[in-house]
């Protein structure tokens, strides 16, 4: 079992390295949080801590689940949020309607946002796949400040689900 101070170091750290660095780091320190984890709800909370502390210039990061027709809140760091988001609607749900990684400079510009914290100002949503390909959740990350996200972070949220989501029992996780 990993000891937490091998896990998780000074988040100064991850703040100090260039993205696609910073990025291979959180996975290989989630990698080592989820080693031998059955539990989805422990697994994917301890991936919302990591991924909180470890990115700079975050206000909340968090998973939403699919369930029954819509998103319901998951693991997550930060203030509370919005517990069901319909698909479709704010960035979240247009991120499973539509399939893709949503990169959103100002939330305030676009259509339909839902303002779970009226601080937020970026916000990046990355589609959870089950091994089938079908979505079961997002992993949300927003920003009090505008512009936080590019495409380095798509790219390094992106892989850190792909070596995630498959450790994830989506079945337990996803019922109703």
């Amino acid at each position: 079992m990993p000891r937490m101070h091998e896990a998780l170091p000074d988040p100064a750290l991850g703040a100090s390295l260039p993205k696609p660095e910073r990025y291979a780091e959180l996975r290989t320190r989630v990698a080592a949080l989820l080693d031998d984890e059955e539990d989805w709800l422990a697994a994917l909370a301890n991936v919302s801590a990591a991924v909180y502390e470890w990115l700079p210039e975050l206000n909340w990061a968090g998973f939403y689940l699919r369930k029954g027709g819509g998103l319901v809140l998951g693991p997550f760091q930060g203030r509370p949020a919005c517990v069901r988001i319909e698909i479709g609607s704010g960035v979240c749900g247009t991120a499973v309607r539509e399939g893709l990684t949503q990169v959103v400079p100002d939330v305030h510009a676009f259509p339909g946002h839902i303002a779970c914290d009226p601080r937020s100002r970026s916000e990046i949503v990355v589609p959870v796949r089950d091994a089938d390909g079908r979505i079961v959740a997002v992993l949300d990350l927003d920003s009090d400040r505008p512009g936080t996200f590019d495409d380095e972070d798509r790219r390094g949220l992106e892989a850190l689900i792909a070596e995630v989501a498959p450790r994830i029992d989506w079945r337990r996780a996803c019922a109703d």
